[in-house]
């Protein structure tokens, strides 16, 4: 941890290398530096957020996101840290859908199930990046994808924008267009750890989320179709209590956290979706999004065999992920809200992770 800056600074983007791929594609690295001194560092390998510095209680900055300092543990061994993943993040059962009646199958590699888009989704190709200072200093990452990619109809074009603004939110905007139908859900994959980037638990974390009802899951997490409340379940964190508190009394194995909450805004307008309160560092984080759903994860899979930054090692439940997108398996739902794209239609997502200092 370092100081944060009293003084004002001025924003700055610093661009440098970041190695070369096993296939000997270059990979760059972009720091984006805000008039408080806090910082994002992204790679254009998988458009990936590897770094997040903001300030806690005593002016101290430090990382709140899990990640490598090197290329290759990115491509060997990473569970999507800070990626943005597509062209449909979560998981679509069996791999199977249709669009207009026409089946499709996509790679399984999630047991028997298609996650993240793949054996080669969005965190494993090489974006176009550019630069710019806009809501403060701003990186643009965009990415054609193939029609028959990883098994999907369609070219689409993405463009993902990060922006770090001058009162400390990281926002990301999401654009796409397509000249099939295709579905599409895109969503990055931050781990967080609001007290130390991830050297210990979670547990401590005090979360609220504005979610009332949540999407059960079978053992595969695959949604079942239903809706239901999350009163009286351990899902319900409709007032704020420790990520630890009812934990065990998840579905397991493993025990924790890994389900689509319902929110209330039920998409479309910038909303308020999740508040994640660290007591010992006094930093609070919020999630708004325009998506209908966030997934809670507490990295129930992390189980010690990666070291990520600092020779941290990340074992289980040392993260929590609050990704918004659309409901896992949505093309399969006809009651979830549609993930279809069509040609002549823009998709379009906004989600900014806040960050304050104090519980309110």
């Amino acid at each position: 941890m370092f100081q944060a800056n009293l003084v004002p600074m001025i924003p700055r983007i610093e661009k440098k290398s970041f190695g070369t791929t096993q296939a000997g594609e270059p990979v760059h690295q972009f720091t984006l530096t805000n008039a408080t001194g806090a910082s994002a560092t992204l790679i254009d390998y998988g458009a990936t957020l590897t770094r997040l510095l903001v300030p806690d209680k005593n002016k101290q900055m430090g990382d709140v996101v899990l990640g490598f300092d090197d290329l290759r543990s990115y491509e060997d061994q990473s569970p999507y840290f800070g990626a943005t993943v597509g062209r449909v993040a979560n998981r679509i059962a069996h791999g199977l859908f249709a669009v207009d009646e026409r089946r499709y199958a996509v790679p399984v590699n999630n047991g028997p199930h298609h996650l993240h888009g793949g054996f080669k989704g969005y965190d494993k190709r090489i974006w176009a990046a550019d630069t710019a200072m806009a809501e403060g200093p701003s990186v643009r990452f965009t990415l054609l994808d193939p029609d028959g990619t990883e098994g999907y109809p369609g070219n689409v074009r993405v463009t993902v924008i990060f922006s770090l603004t001058h009162d400390n939110a990281l926002k990301i905007q999401y654009f796409a267009t397509t000249d099939k139908p295709t579905p599409i859900n895109l969503t990055n994959h931050a781990y967080f750890n609001l007290k130390d980037g991830g050297q210990s638990d979670v547990l401590g974390h005090i979360l609220q989320a504005h979610a009332d009802f949540y999407t059960p899951a079978d053992a595969d997490l695959i949604p079942i179709g239903k809706i239901a409340t999350v009163s009286g379940t351990p899902f319900d964190f409709t007032q704020p209590k420790s990520i630890g508190k009812d934990l065990q009394a998840t579905d397991g194995p493993p025990k924790g956290y890994d389900h689509n909450l319902v929110l209330r805004s039920h998409g479309g307008s910038l909303s308020p979706a999740v508040t994640a309160y660290e007591p010992a560092t006094g930093r609070r984080l919020e999630v708004w999004t325009t998506e209908p759903g966030v997934q809670l994860y507490t990295g129930n899979f992390l189980n010690g065999s990666i070291k990520g930054r600092n020779n941290s090692v990340y074992q289980q439940y040392h993260a929590f992920c609050v990704e918004a997108q659309h409901y896992p398996d949505s093309i399969n739902h006809p009651k979830f809200p549609e993930t279809v794209l069509h040609p002549g239609t823009v998709y379009r997502q906004i989600t900014e992770y806040r960050f304050f200092v104090g519980e309110k």
